[in-house]
């Protein structure tokens, strides 16, 4: 089932529920792109990313892709594309000073398009919130301002969430360069993404590292400054976190969730799930879910 709005300022949101669909050769405005259940996969030129519950991916405006949803489960999919005058609108208010908007409220002109780091972010807290209340209004076709609303909302928690996640993150890297530095969080961006697509596979440092361009100790190293934890370190938490989503969400057996994350021992992941959220898996499944 697909649902598609244009809203009276040309802001468009676009939502899928499929266990199978293939686009190619897509472009679009800059667009935000969730997934609710199960997962969607974007090739972006040579890459491969796929978004799972619990993240969401930027798309910049031009960029071409193609997306396919192959799912055993309902795949549950939302996108936000937000129009070019909207975006305008929007830099110009959240980068000018209050004077300046009094004088001038909507000279946005000279405003330049924004671009993002074309990576998967994050979808917690807040931002998580909005987008499924924005789900849920969409659906219940409410009024083109109340959605508007949200959109706006939307927009100014990924800006607050690009500062925290690429601008105050890539200050930790050591490189002197800026440019470097710059070059340097992208390539670690690339192992954060394919550790976010392939966590439920059997995968290596040096498979992320061969994916991300540095060398097995360059990207320990570096990706530790980012992270605050080794690129193993990371993959754990990215398992146990789609496990707890499952535990939540669907009904699968504790042992069929332990392959499905990429565990190969039940043992140790009832003990590291323990660890992590302070309750055993089937506790947390029965009492706090």
């Amino acid at each position: 089932m697909k649902t598609f709005k244009v809203l009276y300022n040309q802001n468009k949101l676009y939502s899928e529920i499929t266990t199978e669909a293939s686009y190619t050769d897509q472009r679009s405005e800059l667009s935000l792109r969730a997934v609710f259940n199960g997962s969607e996969t974007y090739k972006i030129g040579k890459r491969t990313v796929v978004v799972f519950p619990g993240n969401f991916l930027i798309l910049n405006e031009g960029t071409s892709y193609d997306r396919d949803i192959y799912s055993n489960s309902i795949a549950n999919t939302f996108a936000i594309f937000f129009s070019e005058k909207f975006l305008r609108d929007f830099q110009y208010g959240f980068s000018s000073s209050d004077q300046n908007l009094l004088e001038e409220p909507i000279d946005c002109e000279i405003i330049q398009r924004s671009t993002f780091l074309e990576t998967i972010y994050p979808c917690k807290g807040d931002i998580k919130y909005n987008l499924a209340h924005l789900l849920d209004h969409f659906h219940e076709n409410s009024d083109d301002l109340l959605l508007d609303d949200y959109i706006y909302h939307a927009l100014l928690l990924f800006y607050r969430l690009y500062y925290k996640e690429v601008l105050n993150k890539s200050k930790r890297l050591d490189a002197l360069n800026a440019s470097t530095r710059d070059e340097l969080f992208k390539r670690l961006s690339l192992a954060k993404d394919f550790m976010l697509s392939n966590y439920n596979q059997d995968i290596s440092l040096e498979d992320i590292s061969a994916h991300s361009c540095l060398s097995p100790t360059h990207l320990f190293r570096t990706f530790k400054q980012i992270y605050s934890c080794s690129p193993h370190q990371y993959l754990i938490q990215i398992r146990l976190d789609n496990a707890r989503h499952m535990l939540k969400s669907t009904d699968y057996t504790l042992n069929e969730i332990v392959n499905l994350v990429g565990f190969t021992c039940p043992s140790t992941f009832i003990k590291l799930f323990k660890n992590r959220f302070h309750f055993t898996p089937g506790t947390y499944r029965t009492y706090v879910a």
